[in-house]
């Protein structure tokens, strides 16, 4: 009794949802944008690459979120600007946390929809009504728009590049296009993290997540790539049909993966470990990657979401759009 233990249920593989709303002295809310992350619930939200408009939640978990939103902000009497963060499991909708303040995300919704969030906060608490500012429901970018953590691992030797619980990012970058595999394309770029069109990729996933790794290699050898795996992942991809070459670890003898990467021979590294083991065992292989520019992606989600991007960069020009054009009112 004098030591008491907290337990959390921990929801794996949920959807993160970052919702933020403007909400006035008369109840009225306005939601300003509604988030969408790539990286699972549990990687810090500030390290997740997010989209908005959201590319794969049902209108149903959509329409719970926004109720609940709005519901929130007028019990908690806000008066400016709100922030929630959702997760979806399985089609149901939980709620991680409300917080009655401005969140990192807002200068991403701002620039995404061309709603200054800040500037009608600010008037807001000064004492004017959404009414009056003009602005009476949620704002709808005119293009995709994908924001992306900058994170900072090659400038700290030894550094890992798995994401959790604890943010490690160090800014922000935002691309914008017609579709999410072009927006995420640009973001990655803009992020230091070029996502390659051909070549090699090296994949090793914990046996949890071999089933899920299979469409991704599946779709990885229709865009082209060649694939190289781990004797366990290898076996696994090869016995539902797939060409893969197995690659020895870095303890089992030469050549093996490490040395791969540092020849130049792999553009594109997923690698999903489950477990603090498992995390540690295939650390070496990350901090090459990191220390030799290639391109790596430590969950599923992330890696579904760079076939979309990689699909678009094979058989699309990567565009330019300025903010001034996109929001040419918000200039004036």
């Amino acid at each position: 009794p004098d030591h008491p233990v907290l337990i959390d249920q921990y929801l794996e593989n949920a959807t993160e949802v970052d919702v933020d709303a403007l909400c006035d002295a008369t109840g009225r809310v306005v939601i300003g944008g509604l988030m969408e992350h790539i990286e699972p619930a549990g990687v810090h939200s500030g390290d997740s690459a997010c989209a908005l408009p959201a590319v794969s939640l049902d209108q149903q978990a959509l329409a719970t979120i926004r109720h609940w939103t709005e519901a929130l902000a007028v019990a908690l009497q806000v008066n400016g600007l709100i922030n929630l963060q959702f997760a979806v499991k399985d089609g149901e909708v939980f709620i991680i946390e409300a917080n009655p303040r401005a969140s990192r995300t807002v200068p991403f919704v701002a620039k995404a929809t061309g709603v200054p969030l800040a500037k009608v906060a600010s008037r807001i608490m000064a004492g004017r009504s959404l009414e009056e500012l003009g602005l009476t429901a949620e704002p709808q970018p005119p293009l995709q728009a994908v924001k992306e953590a900058v994170l900072p691992f090659k400038r700290f030797p030894g550094a890992d590049s798995i994401l959790g619980p604890e943010m490690r990012s160090t800014g922000e970058v935002m691309g914008t296009a017609s579709s999410f595999g072009l927006a995420y394309a640009k973001a990655e770029l803009g992020a230091g993290e070029a996502l390659p069109t051909s070549g090699t990729v090296f994949l090793s996933t914990h046996d949890r997540d071999k089933p899920e790794l299979l469409p991704v290699a599946q779709r990885l050898a229709q865009l082209g790539f060649r694939l190289i795996a781990t004797a366990g992942t290898a076996r696994s991809l090869a016995a539902a049909g797939l060409s893969v070459e197995p690659i020895l670890k870095v303890h089992e003898g030469r050549p093996n993966i490490e040395d791969a990467i540092r020849s130049g021979e792999i553009q594109l590294v997923i690698n999903t470990p489950v477990g603090r083991q498992a995390a540690h065992d295939d650390k070496y292989l990350r901090r090459a990657a990191i220390d030799y520019a290639v391109t790596t992606v430590t969950t599923l989600a992330g890696a579904r979401a760079a076939i979309e991007a990689i699909t678009a960069l094979q058989c699309e020009q990567l565009e330019i759009n300025a903010l001034q054009d996109l929001h040419p009112a918000a200039g004036r």
